[in-house]
């Protein structure tokens, strides 16, 4: 049953990840705020800015995300296309507090103020989006739920000896983006006084609320204990840790470790004697049945582990880190153990000892009926400052609901014209030729990378402009590509698509070559990042030389590429071998066509070909940062 909206003040969340499934912990966290939103009488529009989509992909993966299932929960969902790179590294000392926030996202904080004048108040999670806030229209309230804090984040990876994948800042920079919002809000007690210190806005101090879903009860042996993670560096290098750890001298009288989630993509050949990796579930409450014991082994992070809340909410007790359980307020040495060696030691005193197991669950019972009396009467202030302040007047009348909405709210409220007849809710078209079938879905709904029906998605497409209704629906259009040999004649022509493509297409190559090959034919015109020239300097046998133009983002370091040469009518796969920096530039045409890339430099690309490639051609470069064309005049070699 759809949520009752109707009459209801309306807030605005902003989010860098998708509301759904609720399969790491921001999710969670950005789950538990929205539901307190709701049950203080709020109707929430949910605006998607799919930063996670292009991270996951620039590392090989898709976000599980579900869009339909959002669209059932808020009373409007709107999705933010990622068109800019995301910088994941920064030759500075930390990232200016905007590089994560691009244009995009402001002109759609501006385009909703308009359409929805009613609402109230504004919400965007992490600082690092906190510029969109400029752009709020004046008398609407704004908040920043902070989820963790970035100043100094980086100084983390030191003892590990690596370097972060996400966002950092330094304190002049957090503390300027926490300026731009009327109210702050923090995880745990500590980072809300951090933020105190930096910022005269007002601090509140918002845990997330975990409702019990089943009571404590001592378990009757140890049999099983689990860790349930997204595969984020944090728990990476620390459930690395306890697993070695936890192989140390294990025998089949001890406890198996049992781990869940996404993060168990990452962590292949781990599983052995005393680990088993149960993989991505659907249901929280299949883990919890096979894990009579949690572990938080965290060595790293900020914020407030949601694994932990979770854990308790399921009558779970833990053992963990002080990292582990920091927001909690602690008071069992079992929750406040030193490192991992300190958590298997916990582990197997309470497993060899029926009384020790029950002084933890009653000492987890006890942590967590404390933290849920705090985090209840957190929600509880929040919500009497949204009801005393600007709030209210968001109200939505009669006239700017349903029929009454002006042409761009309603706009918004139907879904795009889709390629082909049927269900609009998965409108399909199938176009066939060159030995390939490619189908078009226009859905909101979640589906897997690979499908026997449809077969591998290579390309979703971005809708064309911004600041209008019919560019934030979240309906999608998906391409999936699949063999089909029976299909004549040539590859079809896409056009100039504007598409971000998929790791199956770049890195995996599940697809036969020939479909590979005529699969680059069908979107030899889509939209590139970046255009340049090049020359042949070398072929000999199965390789080719050729010089030209990068932009500086791939010249160094590892970039899975794949790269297509096509020439008068054939098309074949060259594979990449090596990029090599030269210090002579003989080549001068280059277009930055997104205006964000960095400087281009010439280098030299190496690959393997299957037959001698012809003069020239056009070679579309293909990598998870975007989309090259590199022009090769005829008679170049």
């Amino acid at each position: 049953m759809l949520p009752d909206h109707a009459d209801k003040p309306a807030i605005l969340v902003l989010t860098p990840m998708p509301a759904a499934p609720v399969s790491a912990g921001n999710r969670r966290r950005l789950a538990a705020t929205c539901e307190a939103l709701t049950r203080g009488g709020f109707a929430i529009d949910l605006a998607y800015y799919a930063h996670e989509d292009q991270i996951y992909r620039r590392f090989g993966q898709h976000p599980p995300t579900d869009l339909a299932a959002m669209e059932r929960t808020f009373r409007n969902v709107f999705l933010i296309e990622a068109r800019t790179v995301i910088p994941l590294k920064t030759r500075s000392t930390a990232f200016g507090i905007d590089e994560w926030c691009p244009d995009e996202v402001g002109d759609f904080v501006a385009w909703y103020g308009s359409a929805y004048p009613e609402t109230g108040a504004v919400l965007v999670n992490y600082v690092f989006l906190s510029r969109a806030l400029e752009r709020v229209p004046p008398g609407v309230l704004t908040l920043i739920d902070t989820h963790d804090r970035f100043a100094g984040r980086q100084n983390q990876y030191r003892p590990f000896r690596a370097e972060p994948n996400f966002f950092y800042t330094d304190a002049a920079g957090e503390a300027a983006g926490l300026a731009r919002a009327d109210v702050v809000l923090a995880i745990q007690a500590a980072e809300a006084g951090s933020f105190a210190s930096l910022t005269d806005s007002r601090v509140l101090l918002l845990p997330p609320h975990f409702p019990v879903q089943k009571p404590f009860a001592v378990p009757e042996r140890v049999a099983r204990i689990g860790f349930l993670g997204h595969g984020n560096d944090p728990n990476l290098f620390s459930i690395g840790r306890f697993i070695r750890v936890w192989r140390e001298g294990w025998t089949p009288d001890r406890p198996e470790l049992v781990i869940a989630g996404e993060i168990c993509r990452s962590l292949p050949g781990v599983e052995g004697p005393g680990v088993r990796l149960l993989g991505y579930l659907d249901r929280l409450e299949d883990f919890y049945a096979q894990a009579d014991l949690v572990v938080a082994p965290m060595l790293m992070g900020s914020g407030l582990k949601m694994k932990v809340g979770e854990a308790l909410s399921f009558g779970r007790p833990v053992v963990g880190t002080e990292i582990g359980l920091e927001g909690f307020e602690p008071v069992e040495p079992a929750h406040r153990c030193r490192d991992a060696e300190a958590v298997k030691e916990a582990v197997l005193a309470v497993a060899s000892d029926a009384d020790a197991l029950a002084r933890l669950t009653r000492a987890s019972e006890a942590l967590f009926t404390r933290y849920a009396a705090t985090a209840l009467a957190a929600e509880a202030e929040l919500i009497e400052l949204l009801r005393a302040g600007r709030v209210e007047h968001g109200i939505p009348s009669p006239r700017t609901r349903g029929e009454g909405r002006n042409d761009k709210v309603a706009e918004a409220l139907s879904p795009p014209a889709g390629r082909g007849e049927g269900n609009p809710d998965a409108a399909s078209v199938v176009i066939k030729g060159g030995g390939l079938a490619l189908t078009c879905e226009t859905t909101a709904k979640s589906r897997p990378a690979a499908t026997p029906d449809l077969g591998v998605l290579v390309a979703t497409e971005r809708r064309p402009g911004h600041g209008t209704a019919a560019v934030y629906t979240p309906q999608r259009q998906r391409w999936f590509a699949r063999a089909e040999a029976s299909t004549v004649g040539d590859p079809p022509d896409l056009g100039a698509l504007d598409v971000a493509l998929s790791p199956e297409w770049v890195r995996d190559r599940t697809l036969p070559p020939a479909t590979r090959a005529a699969l680059a034919r069908a979107f030899a015109r889509i939209q590139a990042d970046w255009e340049t020239e090049g020359r042949i300097v070398g072929s000999a046998g199965d390789r080719i030389e050729i010089e030209t133009l990068l932009p500086g983002v791939l010249v160094n370091g590892t970039h899975p590429a794949a790269a297509f040469l096509i020439a008068g009518e054939g098309t074949s796969e060259l594979r990449l071998e090596r990029v090599t920096p030269l210090h002579r530039r003989t080549i001068d045409a280059y277009a930055d066509l997104t205006g964000r890339l960095p400087a281009p430099l010439p280098v030299n690309l190496s690959f393997r070909a299957a037959s001698a490639p012809p003069a020239g051609g056009c070679l579309l470069f293909l990598t998870d940062d975007g989309i090259g064309r590199i022009v090769l005049p005829e008679g170049t070699a």
